[in-house]
């Protein structure tokens, strides 16, 4: 199908991308910001998107790029996925980033698409927004009257829809950088190697004296957002990690993880109904945690 027509613009500026994009709000335009292009064009195709104005960020100088920063790693916004996984700043200082990153569609999309595009696009089956969740990162926003920080708790709003308001660009990622006894893991289930998660798991746990001293687990597609299974989090801490229960009928961590779903509103759609989804997410939750405690 061929997309409805629209405005097409590349700013040559950060500061003519924001000016561009508040001008189009003020006028009541529907305008889209364009990055990698990879979750945006097959919408603008399929025409279940169909701005006035396409605002192109693609060659916007200082938007790429990874920066070790002490206690964050920072990530600009049109950093691609391929290198989000091939920076060893990443791989050891973010690794939660880097697993999940690695499942993201296939090479040639990953080439493409963007760490800020998955995010700004806040699809609840992308795998990226239940990992900037469970690991607390705060995205970095600028607009005509300056920058924010964004926690990506208050980031993700609705289905597609963000905290970004009109005029505002993301321009980076401030990822935490755990410290010593995090494990990690980012457990998904899908059709096939390209589609969205039908049910994913972003897995972070801390180990310390025999015990699970704390746990953070975030939701791929099991709401209009990505939630934290609060339940399970609150359930796994101080769990013996030396307890029985092999076989999982009388395993601590089992139990925990069988609460996953709880306070979650999973959607059905071909693909998968609420019930189906609400088991994948305890069967995954179990897996990721045992992985993420190694």
């Amino acid at each position: 199908m061929i997309p409805a027509s629209f405005d097409y613009v590349r700013p040559e500026s950060l500061e003519e991308a924001c000016r561009v994009l508040g001008e189009a709000a003020d006028s009541g335009d529907d305008v889209k910001v364009l990055a990698g292009g990879q979750s945006l064009l097959p919408l603008l195709r399929l025409r279940l998107a169909y701005p006035s104005t396409l605002v192109d960020l693609g060659r916007l100088p200082g938007l790429r790029g990874i920066d070790d920063r002490g206690d964050h790693v920072f990530v600009g916004a049109l950093t691609t996925h391929d290198e989000v996984l091939r920076s060893a700043v990443i791989r050891d200082r973010a690794p939660l980033l880097a697993l999940a990153t690695a499942t993201v569609a296939d090479p040639a999309v990953r080439h493409r698409g963007t760490l800020g595009g998955s995010l700004a696009h806040a699809d609840p089956a992308g795998d990226l927004p239940a990992v900037a969740l469970a690991l607390g990162c705060v995205l970095v926003a600028r607009s005509g009257d300056g920058e924010r920080e964004i926690p990506a708790a208050d980031f993700f709003v609705d289905y597609l829809e963000t905290a970004l308001g009109p005029g505002e660009v993301l321009t980076g990622v401030k990822v935490p950088v755990l410290g010593p006894g995090w494990g990690f893991h980012y457990e998904k289930f899908h059709r096939t190697a390209q589609a969205w998660a039908i049910v994913g798991v972003a897995a972070a746990v801390r180990r310390g004296d025999g015990i699970v001293e704390e746990a953070r687990i975030g939701l791929t597609n099991m709401g209009s957002v990505p939630v934290r299974a609060g339940a399970v989090e609150e359930a796994l801490r101080g769990v013996d990690l030396s307890s029985p229960g092999s076989d999982g009928t009388a395993d601590p961590i089992a139990q925990a993880c069988a609460r996953a779903d709880e306070g979650t509103s999973p959607s059905s759609d071909l693909h998968a109904r609420p019930d189906y989804r609400r088991h994948l997410a305890r069967v995954l939750t179990r897996r990721a945690v045992r992985s993420a405690i190694g």
